[in-house]
């Protein structure tokens, strides 16, 4: 599957040669959470679900790591769009500090809150950079918070791990095995 982060989507030349290129291939594809964000800040969900469905999305992310909204609100989008996509949504923040002032309870609370709310899949946050949600600033996994969302009973077949270094990769599959969601 192929996630087309960030507001890409809007500002990629021949996006729909591009989504055809995917279809061809049989690879699924969904854009990023950000890009829900930035219409809902605008107040612009409907505008979001037709864009979605101009380009044939089966798949989409829903999360609030770019704006204020609290998880109980971004669980509300999930509920609207979980009969019509695919969710995946993604827990944690893209601001360090955010991310790191959240207690592994907390974690595990909103992860269990979107898959109630219809989410598929739910992604833990690391960035691009591998220094922010379940990482350190300095780029340390945070074993204790991992562990303790393995403990909490939930379906790790339905959590998606952002791994955008070999690190990280490594770790997450000699802890979970070969089939662990990695991003």
């Amino acid at each position: 599957m192929i996630k087309l982060g960030w507001g890409t989507s809007l500002v990629t030349d021949d996006l729909k040669y591009k989504i055809d290129a995917l279809r061809d291939a049989n690879v699924d594809y969904y854009f990023g959470g950000t890009l829900f964000e930035k219409f809902v800040a605008q107040d612009r969900f409907d505008d979001w679900r037709r864009f979605c469905h101009r380009f044939g999305c089966r798949h989409v992310e829903v999360s609030n790591g770019t704006i204020d909204m609290s998880n109980t609100e971004k669980a509300g989008f999930i509920e609207k769009v979980a009969g019509e996509f695919t969710v995946f949504s993604e827990v944690g923040y893209k601001e360090s500090s955010r991310s790191e002032a959240m207690r592994p309870q907390l974690w595990i609370d909103y992860i269990r809150e979107d898959l109630a709310a219809g989410s598929n899949m739910v992604i833990t946050e690391a960035r691009e950079s591998g220094t922010s949600g379940i990482c350190r600033p300095n780029g340390e996994l945070r074993y204790g918070l991992i562990e303790e969302i393995a403990e909490a009973g939930i379906d790790m077949d339905r959590v998606l791990f952002e791994a955008p270094n070999k690190s990280l990769q490594v770790h997450l599959i000699r802890r979970f095995g070969s089939g662990v969601n990695l991003g």
